[in-house]
């Protein structure tokens, strides 16, 4: 029998550990998060599709599992239940290996497999054919095919790290991918309550489409960032003061608006970044 390539090559091998190293961060992850959930799960499903993706890689050059795996972390940091997790690490194999969903369903029960073809499912619809032209059009017939929310969410993850990693894809590619995110699952991400993750994937789609705006706003923003920075911690230490003073048990968070949100308000209304005074926002969260 001839060896496996994945156990011959050494730089396979360190790849491999390092995959598994991610893995075991998450069960970590998820037992300090969530700890009375049961890890079995997650464990057979991740040597599943370890087994069944084991001589792929990314565009990157990276293990294929590494993108699961990650998409599985960004679902566990949502506080995400383990059939979410388990489908993520799963949400790749029908579509590409030999895998079949009634393989899935065998080993993992009805409800991950039928959380793993709706991923697949959303994942072969093709935003630019003739009847999903309109953008509100398709985001509707995207969560109106979805009966359970988690398959939304996967997607909505499995789209986070995939635009993380595009520059490993050709020009074209990039561009139609970035413009599906901004328009399709951003949206779909604000509609959601999903605002953080929504604000990720409108920068790194904003950097695709318009990268010479995107590089002079950054390069804007970093001119004022440190007295933006020492602005807002000065505010924060006022409301945190008036809040004890108040007897008010609250959380307060402060942020530098993001770089899509602000380049469409300098559109909107023909301004400079000079004349935008609210670049700054403050969040308080009450118990």
């Amino acid at each position: 029998m001839p060896p496996d390539p994945a156990i011959a090559d050494p730089a396979a091998a360190s790849e491999s550990a390092a995959v598994l190293e991610r893995f075991r961060e998450l069960e970590e992850k998820v037992c300090q998060a969530r700890p009375k959930d049961d890890l079995s799960l997650l464990r057979r499903a991740f040597e599943f599709a370890s087994e069944r993706h084991r001589l792929q890689k990314r565009k990157s050059g990276e293990p294929f599992m590494t993108h699961p795996v990650e998409v599985a972390h960004l679902l566990a940091d949502m506080r995400m239940d383990t059939v979410s997790l388990a489908t993520a690490l799963l949400h790749d194999v029908v579509e590409d290996t030999t895998a079949t969903l009634a393989e899935v369903e065998k080993k993992f029960g009805r409800e991950v497999a039928h959380c793993v073809n709706g991923v697949t499912k959303l994942s072969k619809l093709d935003f630019y054919s003739p009847e999903a032209r309109q953008a509100e059009s398709f985001r509707k017939m995207l969560l109106a095919m979805v009966n359970d929310i988690r398959v939304m969410l996967v997607k909505l993850a499995d789209r986070l790290h995939n635009m993380r990693t595009l520059q490993f894809l050709p020009a074209e590619k990039r561009e139609r991918i970035a413009r599906e995110t901004l328009e399709i699952y951003a949206p779909i991400a604000l509609r959601l309550g999903m605002g953080k993750i929504r604000g990720e994937l409108e920068d790194l789609a904003f950097g695709y489409l318009d990268a010479d705006a995107f590089q002079e706003l950054s390069r804007q923003l970093e001119s004022k960032r440190h007295a933006n920075e020492g602005f807002l911690e000065e505010i924060k230490k006022e409301v945190v003061a008036k809040l004890r003073e108040a007897e008010v048990p609250a959380r307060v968070e402060g942020r530098i608006k993001r770089h899509y949100a602000i380049y469409q308000k300098l559109k909107r209304q023909h301004c400079t970044l000079d004349e935008v005074y609210d670049l700054l926002a403050l969040r308080i969260i009450t118990d």
